[in-house]
Order: C-alpha cells, then structure tokens, then sequence
C-alpha cells in the first residue's frame, strides 16, 4: 500500500504521516548517545527544530511538516565527547539529506566515535 493509499483510509484526526528522527549510538561503548544537541536546518541554514537525545539516544520528532527539499541535522559532538573526557576529532557532525516524498517517515542515525561517523537511511 503506498503512503497516499494509507492517508485515505486513517481517521482524520491522524494528521501528518511523514516524521523525522533521528537516533546517535556511541560506537567504541556500544550505548545510547545522550545528551547530544542536535539541530534541524533548511538549505539556507535556516534553524527549524533543535533538541537533544534522550536516555536512548534518540530525538523521536523533529519538528512539524516539513516541505520536500533539503535539509540538515547538526549533531553537537564535541560537547559530548568533552563531557565524557575524550578527545574527538569531529567537533560537529552535519548531515544533509533530501526529503523527496512527505508522505514518508524518515530516520537518520548517527554511529559516532571519535574518529569516524557513519550514517544511513533508517526504518
């Protein structure tokens, strides 16, 4: 079924079927990232939404709808390597992505270490 087909047949009240979430794992410890400031810009740059993740590392909303377009998340690593007294390379991770279907949930993790990042389209 695709995501038009399933807006016809929820209830009204259901509101907005696209999402976007992101979750941060602390690869050298294998845990949650808490704690981190992660920010949501558009192209331009402009500040759209900020929170930070929670116990599980995650953020489970970022903001309301959002357009079809490109936008950014900017992940405070710094603070949060020097909250843990390690070193880190990265001070910030930004991640640019498209959001090419608003009728879609979108997920973007973060893998961070110290010395490397990776990330993926998430489910």
């Amino acid at each position: 079924m695709s995501p038009r087909e399933r807006r016809a047949w929820l209830p009204a009240w259901h509101g907005e079927l696209m999402s976007l979430s992101t979750h941060v794992l602390d690869a050298v410890s294998g845990r949650p990232a808490a704690g981190i400031a992660v920010e949501l810009t558009d192209a331009a740059g402009t500040p759209l939404a900020s929170g930070r993740t929670d116990d599980d590392g995650r953020i489970k909303s970022l903001g309301a709808t959002l357009a079809a377009g490109i936008y950014r998340l900017r992940f405070d690593t710094g603070e949060y390597f020097a909250a843990s007294g390690t070193a880190g390379f990265y001070p910030e991770v930004v991640i640019a992505f498209d959001l090419a279907d608003v009728d879609a949930q979108y997920h973007v993790p973060l893998l961070l270490s110290p010395y490397a990042y990776s990330t993926y389209r998430g489910s």
